[in-house]
C-alpha cells in the first residue's frame, strides 16, 4: 500500500467513539547536555485528601449503590458491599486496628488476593492510617522456601497478617510464625490460630477513628507494594495518600466534560491488587467515579481466560483495561461469539492496556469488531509507570498508533537523558514515592541529583519536531542486547512486532541472541490456533511461523530484526518461576534464565530438537 493509499483508507474508516478528555499540550525544554524535559501544560485537577476521606464522601452520597462484588464458590451469584456497608465496615476493622495499637509505623499484611474482605481490611487500613502490604499470594502458595514471602515480612515487619483462607495459607502462616510467633493472624473462616474477620468487622467504632482518619493526609503511608523481583529480591516501595492523589488530580485534569452523577460505570478487575494498575490505579478510580467494582476471578492463562468470559456476559464495562495478552485472547473470544461481543461493546467507552506494548495485529482485530457491532472504532489509550511512580504518562487522544507511552499527566515532569543510542525515562511529581522502604542505599541509587526517579525504561518522541505526537515506549535499557556484531537489539520493539506477523498462532515470544550471531525466538503457541491444525498440530504450526517469520524477515531490514531460527515451546509459562506475572505480563529475563536449555538448542551446530530453521 502506497502512503496516500493509507491516507484514503483512514479517510474512509468509521469515526472513534469520542474520547472525553484534553487533547496533547505540552511544553519541551531542551538542555545543552542532551536531556529533555516534559511536562504538560494542562494544570491538575481536584483530587482527594486521602481514601478513608474519600470512602466517606462517596458512602454518604449514595450510601445504598453497590460498590464492590465477587461471585459465590463455583461461579455462583454476586455478592458484595454497598458504599454505606463498606464505610460502616471501614470503621469497625479501623476501631479494631486502634484497639490492637497498630499506627502508621506499622503495617498489616495481606497474603491473598483480591476479595471484599480484602478490600475491607484495605479501606479499614486506610482509615485508620495503617499501611497495608499486600503481596503476591504466589510467594505464599507456589513457594517451597518462601524466601520472597519472608524477605517482604522483614522489610515492613507487620503485626497483622490477613488471609482469605486459613487452611490454604497454613503453610505460610507457619514459615511467618517462626519469624515472629507474636503475629496475629486474620482469615475469613477464622480457622485454627487465626481471628475471624467478622470479628473484626463488627467491631463498634468510637471517636477514635474519626480522629485517626484527620490525622492522614498526602504525606501519610497508605500502603507497601513491593517490586517483582524479577532481577532480585523484591523492593518495598511506601505508597502515600498524596501519591494516590497525584493520579487522581492528573486525570481530572485531563477530563473535558463534567462527571455525571447519575452514571454508576462498571468496572470488572482480575489484575492483582499487590500491584499499582489495580491495587491503586483502578481501586481508587472505582472509588472516585462512584462506581462499582466487579472482581473477577479469571486470568489470561489457558484453562483460566473462560471465567473472564462468563462475567463479560453479565458485565459490560464503560472502561476495560488489562494486559496486552488478555486483548488478544478476549479478541479470539469475540471472533467465535457474536453474544459475547454485544455485551462487551454495550456500554464500552474506550479500552485501556498497559505494562507492555499491544501489537498492531490485535489492535486492528480489536477495531473490526468494535466496528462490526457498534459502527464506530473504540479509542485505545494505555498509562505508563511503575511501583514507584503510580501512573506517570497516559495516551489522552484518539490515535491510530499502538506502542506510544502518551505525555505526562498534569503536575508530572518527564526527564529523558541519553544513555547509548537511547533515552532513559526519569521521572518527578508527586506520584513518585520517596524511596525504598528501610533501604538507603537502593533509595540513593534510584535518584539522580535533581530528584528524578530513573524507571530503567527508555522512550523516544513518534516525532521530535512535533512532541505533541507523545512518547514511544524503546525497550527497557537492561533488556536490550548486542549480537555478536556489536549490533543492537530492541526487545521492547521487536517483540510485539513479532508476535503480530506470527497471529493468530503466536501467544507470546521471547527473542534471544546476547552475544549470537541472530536472533531467535522461543514461541508460546495461541492454545485457541491449535485445533484447526489437527491431532498433531506441531508440524503443521512450525510450518505455519516458518513462513510468517520469513515474510517477516524479508521485511525487517538490518540483522537486529531478522529472526534466524526458532522453537516453539509446548510448556505453558510459568507463574511460580516468575516467567509471567500475575499481572499476565511476560518476563523475558526469567524465561530465557529459566529456558537456558532451549536457548542453548536454538544455537547448536546442528541445532537441538524442535529447532526451525527460517
Amino acid at each position: 500500500m502506497s502512503p496516500a493509499d493509507d491516507v484514503r483508507a483512514l479517510e474512509l474508516a468509521p469515526p472513534f467513539k469520542p474520547l472525553p478528555q484534553k487533547g496533547p499540550d505540552v511544553s519541551v525544554e531542551r538542555r545543552a547536555d542532551g536531556s529533555v524535559l516534559i511536562w504538560s501544560n494542562h494544570p491538575p485537577g481536584e483530587g482527594p485528601r486521602s481514601i478513608g476521606h474519600l470512602l466517606a464522601e462517596r458512602a454518604a452520597a449514595h450510601p445504598d449503590r453497590r460498590y464492590i462484588l465477587q461471585r459465590e464458590p463455583g461461579h455462583g451469584p454476586w455478592r458484595g458491599v454497598t458504599y454505606g456497608e463498606a464505610k460502616q465496615a471501614a470503621d469497625a476493622i479501623a476501631q479494631w486496628l486502634l484497639d490492637a495499637g497498630l499506627t502508621n509505623d506499622d503495617a498489616v499484611m495481606v497474603l491473598s488476593g483480591n476479595s471484599v474482605e480484602h478490600a475491607l481490611v484495605m479501606l479499614g487500613c486506610y482509615t485508620a492510617g495503617v499501611p497495608i502490604a499486600p503481596i503476591s499470594p504466589a510467594y505464599s502458595l507456589m513457594s517451597s522456601d518462601h524466601a520472597k514471602l519472608k524477605h517482604c515480612f522483614g522489610v515492613v515487619r507487620p503485626r497483622v497478617v490477613f488471609a482469605q483462607d486459613s487452611q490454604m495459607f497454613a503453610r505460610a502462616f507457619e514459615a511467618l510464625r517462626s519469624l515472629d510467633p507474636a503475629l496475629t493472624f486474620v482469615t475469613v473462616d477464622g480457622g485454627a490460630g487465626t481471628i475471624p474477620f467478622p470479628e473484626l468487622a463488627s467491631t463498634r467504632p468510637t471517636p477514635a477513628v474519626a480522629a485517626a482518619l484527620d490525622r492522614v493526609d498526602h504525606d501519610t503511608t497508605a500502603k507497601y507494594l513491593f517490586t517483582s523481583g524479577s532481577t532480585g529480591m523484591p523492593k518495598g516501595v511506601p505508597q502515600t495518600h498524596g501519591m494516590f492523589a497525584g493520579v487522581i488530580a492528573g486525570q481530572e485534569g485531563l477530563r473535558d466534560e463534567p462527571a455525571d452523577p447519575d452514571l454508576v460505570p462498571e468496572a470488572l478487575e482480575w489484575m492483582p491488587w499487590s500491584h499499582i494498575s489495580a491495587g491503586n490505579i483502578g481501586f481508587n478510580g472505582v472509588l472516585w467515579s462512584g462506581g462499582t467494582l466487579y472482581l473477577d476471578e479469571g486470568k489470561p492463562l489457558p484453562g483460566m481466560f473462560e471465567t473472564t468470559i462468563k462475567n463479560l456476559y453479565e458485565v459490560s464495562p464503560m472502561v476495560f483495561g488489562s494486559a496486552p495478552i488478555a486483548f488478544g485472547m478476549l479478541a479470539e473470544a469475540m471472533e467465535r461469539d457474536p453474544a459475547l461481543r454485544r455485551s462487551f461493546f454495550k456500554n464500552l467507552r474506550y479500552m485501556g492496556y498497559g505494562g507492555a506494548t499491544l501489537s498492531n495485529d490485535v489492535y486492528e482485530r480489536m477495531q473490526a469488531l468494535a466496528i462490526a457491532e457498534t459502527g464506530f472504532r473504540i479509542p485505545l489509550t494505555t498509562m505508563y509507570g511503575a511501583t514507584e511512580t503510580q501512573g506517570i504518562t497516559v495516551v489522552h487522544w484518539v490515535t491510530e498508533r499502538v506502542g506510544l507511552v502518551g505525555l505526562p499527566l498534569p503536575g508530572i515532569t518527564l526527564k529523558l537523558v541519553p544513555n547509548g543510542s537511547k533515552y532513559e525515562v526519569r521521572v518527578k511529581g508527586p506520584t513518585v514515592t520517596r524511596g525504598y522502604h528501610n533501604d538507603p542505599v537502593k533509595t540513593a541509587a534510584a535518584f539522580d541529583e535533581e530528584g528524578f526517579y530513573s524507571l530503567g525504561d527508555a522512550a523516544k518522541f513518534l516525532d521530535a519536531d512535533q512532541p505533541e505526537l507523545g512518547l514511544v515506549f524503546d525497550g527497557r535499557v537492561t533488556e536490550d542486547f548486542k549480537l555478536d556484531s556489536g549490533t543492537w537489539v530492541s526487545v521492547g520493539t521487536l517483540r510485539p512486532d513479532l508476535v503480530a506477523a506470527c497471529s493468530p498462532y503466536a501467544l507470546d515470544i521471547v527473542v534471544t541472541g546476547q552475544d549470537k550471531p541472530f536472533a531467535g525466538a522461543l514461541i508460546w503457541p495461541a492454545p485457541a490456533a491449535l485445533p484447526a491444525l489437527g491431532a498433531d498440530p506441531l508440524p503443521k504450526l512450525n510450518e505455519l511461523l516458518a513462513e510468517r517469520l520469513a515474510a517477516f524477515n524479508a521485511q525487517a531490514g538490518g540483522s537486529s530484526r531478522r529472526i534466524g531460527r526458532f522453537l516453539v515451546m509446548t510448556e505453558p509459562p510459568s507463574i511460580d518461576a516468575g516467567e509471567i506475572t500475575d499481572k499476565g505480563y511476560v518476563n523475558q529475563r526469567a524465561t530465557l534464565e529459566r529456558r537456558a536449555a532451549l536457548v542453548e538448542a536454538l544455537y547448536a551446530q546442528p541445532p537441538g530438537p524442535g529447532v526451525v530453521i527460517v
